[in-house]
């Protein structure tokens, strides 16, 4: 009698953990995070204000939890090692198991993965490529009590799965201010005679011409431009997220077309050192390349995911359900950036950052401001985005709103995909 007592006891606390009984803990949050217009639906997936607090209030069930990752590539790639990197400290952070899967192709793979975790234990998956999407809404499908997370796709609110949800960041912020320090770097060597001002040309090694990539190049280029306003900019696709020798002969030739300065939308070190063998001062992206490019890097934007990976294990554990769309931004941490590597940044370049940082938390300054640039000579005033991805917004939807692209307002990843004057794409 005591052995089925307890047997019940246990089947019920496994039952109220992902049914949402567990104790209907107190409603624990981490950083708040800023929802996408369309997630009224959802209840809000805010995470705790402190973890400590969360890791007591859900003492009992976070034990449980286990959570499977899949990456697109391991360590070697900077996109891949900032996830990873996540994925260690935010359930480390909350005392719950894990399991790490690398090198795990946009394809039939990844939805093997996935249903290799569910079989492991996992209670939550996450996948951090855009062309996982497809096998992770499979998945999804095919395992409904196991809660699927996805970073930089556009599908969950179509879907409108329970347990499928998109994440992505308003990364175009920290951009936005790497392009800050990149111009005052462009007008420090104007002022010491390297180049006059108007052979300020900067390059842009870009991985796939898609609305990711674009927004963030755009929002760089419209940093530098803020500082150093003269400057225009090369781009080169490698059309491929994760590829050395591309990358580097992509720099390479971005630099003998005369670029000043580079900076990047790939993965590998391929464009950082190209730099650093050139002497040309470089912008990278999802972390320090300083060790490797002590004389050229400059500072680095990057996504924390902590704070959405703490959100999704805390609100899984809480059996609360999460929105269909996560946008982490610089107020609540989730986007960021490096220090600034002095031996090869602009004398105040530091200061300038912060300055300009503060602004865009105030919503003083606009990365995307249509009085700040234009398309084929004309100011932007309205712009029908193709977004029809987004449930309730169906066709083309108008993303002009009070003098500014609302990116990452309909959907968490990003939309922008014009081509804006003084930039322009060349073959490598």
């Amino acid at each position: 009698m005591k052995r089925t007592l307890a047997f019940l006891l246990v089947l019920v606390m496994a039952l109220c953990l992902f049914a949402g009984c567990a104790k209907k803990q107190a409603e624990v949050t981490l950083p708040a995070p800023v929802a996408a217009a369309s997630d009224m639906e959802f209840e809000n997936d805010s995470a705790a204000a402190d973890v400590a607090a969360a890791k007591k209030d859900l003492a009992e069930v976070l034990p449980k939890v286990k959570v499977g990752f899949i990456f697109l590539h391991d360590e070697n790639s900077t996109y891949d090692k900032n996830f990873i990197e996540a994925a260690k400290e935010a359930c480390s952070s909350l005392g719950v198991s894990y399991v790490l899967r690398t090198n795990v192709p946009e394809g039939q793979e990844c939805y093997n993965a996935a249903a290799e975790l569910v079989d492991d234990g996992c209670n939550i998956i996450f996948a951090d490529s855009f062309g996982h999407e497809d096998f992770m809404i499979q998945a999804a499908k095919k395992f409904p009590n196991v809660q699927f997370c996805h970073a930089t796709g556009t599908k969950a609110h179509t879907e409108k799965l329970p347990n499928y949800h998109n994440a992505f960041a308003n990364i175009y912020e920290g951009r936005y201010l790497a392009g800050v320090a990149a111009g005052m770097k462009l007008n420090q060597m104007i002022e010491e005679g390297k180049f006059t001002a108007d052979e300020a040309l900067v390059g842009y090694v870009g991985a796939f011409p898609y609305a990711e990539v674009k927004s963030g190049y755009t929002s760089w280029f419209l940093g530098v431009r803020s500082i150093c306003p003269t400057a225009t900019m090369e781009v080169t696709f490698t059309n491929s997220w994760y590829d050395e020798a591309l990358e580097k002969e992509a720099a390479n030739t971005l630099i003998q077309r005369g670029c000043k300065l580079i900076s990047q939308h790939a993965d590998s070190m391929g464009a950082p050192t190209a730099c650093e063998a050139a002497g040309i001062p470089n912008v990278s992206y999802n972390g320090s390349t300083v060790a490797a490019c002590p004389n050229t890097f400059i500072v680095s934007s990057r996504i924390n995911w902590v704070p959405f990976m703490q959100t999704m294990i805390v609100n899984t554990a809480a059996g609360k359900r999460l929105a269909a769309d996560w946008t982490g931004t610089l107020a609540n941490g989730a986007v960021v950036l490096t220090d600034v590597n002095a031996q090869a940044a602009a004398p105040g370049t530091a200061e300038k950052v912060a300055e300009v940082k503060a602004a865009l938390i105030a919503g003083t300054v606009k990365v995307f401001d249509t009085d700040t640039f234009t398309v084929n000579g004309e100011k932007l005033a309205s712009y029908a985005a193709d977004i029809h991805d987004m449930g309730d917004y169906t066709g083309e939807t108008e993303v002009i709103k009070n003098g500014e692209f609302e990116e990452s307002v309909f959907r968490s990843a990003p939309a922008f995909d014009l081509n804006i004057d003084g930039i322009t794409i060349i073959d490598n």
